[in-house]
C-alpha cells in the first residue's frame, strides 16, 4: 500500500483545501469549547454539570469539518473526473480506498490532538470564572485524572472514526453535496430526531444507535451508571458505523465503473 499512500499524499498536499479544513478543525473545536466553558455557570456545590464534557463541547463543531475534509478528499476526484486516472494508475481499488482512508484519518487524528488539548486548556482557564471551583467540587482539569485522560483520548479517536465514516459514505455516494448532506444529517440531525421521540424505550434504543450520542459518551466523567451506553461501548458504536460505511463503499467501488 506504500505506492497508494504516496500517491494520495501527493494529491492531498498539492491542493489548499484540506490544509485549511484541518486548521479549521482545531480553531473551531477550541473556539466553541471556549465559548461553552465561558458561558456555563455553577453557582453552588453539586450543580450537576460535567466540567470535562463542557470543555470538550467544541468537538461537535470540529466533527463537521472533519466530515467535510473526508468528503472533499474523496468526491473532489469524482467532480473533476480525475478518479478515472487514479484508478487506472492504481487498479487495486480496495487498497486505494484503504490508503485514502488511512491518510484522512491520520491527518484528522493529528489535528484532533491539539484541538482537544486546546479545548481542555480553555476549560481549565475559563470554567473557574463560572463557579467550577474546588469549593464547588470541581478541581482544575488535568490529564493526570484518569477520567479526563480517557475523555480526551476518546474524543480524538471519535474524530478519527468520523473521518472513516465520512470517507465510506463519500465513496458510496460519490457526489460531494449529497455525501455532505448524508454525513452531516447523520451527525447533527439524528440526535435531534432522537430527542423528538416520545417513547422512552425507543428513545433509549435510538440514543444507543446514534453515532454522535453514543460516541460522545466517551467524554462523560460523571453519572456513568445512568447513561444508556458506556464510554468505550459508545465509541464502539461509532466504529461499527464507520466499518459499515467503509465496507459498503468499498464494495460499490469494486462493482461500479469509475
Amino acid at each position: 500500500m506504500r505506492r497508494e499512500l504516496h500517491a494520495e499524499w501527493t494529491k492531498l498536499r498539492t491542493v489548499p483545501g484540506p490544509g485549511l479544513l484541518l486548521l479549521g478543525v482545531v480553531v473551531a473545536t477550541v473556539a466553541v469549547s471556549g465559548v461553552a466553558a465561558g458561558v456555563m455557570d455553577c453557582a453552588a456545590a453539586g450543580c450537576g454539570l460535567d466540567a470535562v464534557r463542557v470543555s470538550l463541547f467544541g468537538v461537535q463543531a470540529g466533527q463537521a469539518l472533519v466530515a467535510l475534509l473526508a468528503v472533499a478528499v474523496v468526491c473532489g476526484e469524482y467532480g473533476t473526473g480525475m478518479v478515472a486516472t487514479t484508478l487506472a494508475a492504481m487498479p487495486r481499488r480496495t487498497v486505494t480506498l484503504a490508503a485514502k482512508a488511512t491518510l484522512v484519518t491520520g491527518l484528522t487524528l493529528g489535528a484532533g490532538v491539539p484541538a482537544v488539548l486546546g479545548s481542555l486548556l480553555a476549560g481549565r482557564l475559563l470554567l473557574p470564572g463560572g463557579g467550577f471551583t474546588p469549593e464547588h467540587g470541581y478541581p482544575p482539569l488535568s490529564l493526570a485524572d484518569a477520567a479526563t485522560l480517557r475523555a480526551a483520548a476518546g474524543s480524538v479517536l471519535y474524530l478519527g472514526l468520523v473521518a472513516l465514516l465520512a470517507t465510506g459514505v463519500a465513496v458510496a455516494v460519490r457526489d460531494q453535496v449529497a455525501a455532505c448532506g448524508a454525513v452531516l444529517g447523520l451527525l447533527h440531525l439524528f440526535p435531534i430526531v432522537v430527542l423528538m421521540v416520545r417513547d422512552e424505550d425507543l428513545q433509549r434504543i435510538l440514543w444507543q444507535l446514534s453515532p454522535v450520542n453514543a460516541g460522545l459518551a466517551v467524554q462523560a466523567t460523571t453519572d456513568l451508571a445512568s447513561m444508556p451506553v458506556g464510554p468505550w461501548a459508545g465509541l464502539g458504536v461509532v466504529a461499527c458505523w464507520a466499518a459499515a460505511a467503509l465496507v459498503g463503499g468499498g464494495l460499490l467501488l469494486r462493482l461500479r465503473d469509475a
